[in-house]
């Protein structure tokens, strides 16, 4: 499996740090037939920050305005696919670090049948830069 690197959107929600909330927001995009490439949530202070990157950046808008959540504006990052093995990871910090690219955030893991995937966010200003050096369709 080759490694592939893919330019996406993202969206995040804050709700209340607390059991259930997760569940009822992901619910709601399962009734509209949402896909999501990756999902990711923490807790800032008293409340909970939700990142969404949807297959379907329209589809997700549409979806979470009839449930009422108000997301954020658009923002970009990279979801990254290929084969685990040791260094995977580091290849593509170490492309990044070479162009003087600094990585807000990363998110990896190992999928299964040797698989891995990963979120990446880097600043606005740095994405095009970003999506050159890792070649992102």
């Amino acid at each position: 499996m080759p490694q592939t690197v893919r330019k996406v959107d993202y969206f995040y929600i804050e709700v209340p740090n607390k059991p259930g909330e997760a569940a009822m927001v992901l619910e709601a995009l399962l009734k509209a037939g949402v896909n999501l490439l990756a999902f990711s949530g923490f807790p800032q202070g008293r409340k909970s920050q939700i990142d969404f990157i949807p297959d379907d950046a329209t589809k997700f808008k549409a979806a979470a305005r009839k449930a009422g959540l108000k997301i954020s504006a658009r923002k970009r990052g990279f979801l990254i696919q290929g084969e685990d093995r040791p260094g995977a990871i580091a290849a593509i910090m170490g492309r990044l670090s070479a162009i003087n690219v600094n990585v807000t955030a990363i998110d990896a893991a190992a999928a299964g049948a040797r698989r891995y995937g990963a979120i990446l966010w880097v600043k606005p200003a740095d994405y095009g830069k970003a999506a050159k050096a890792l070649s992102a369709k």
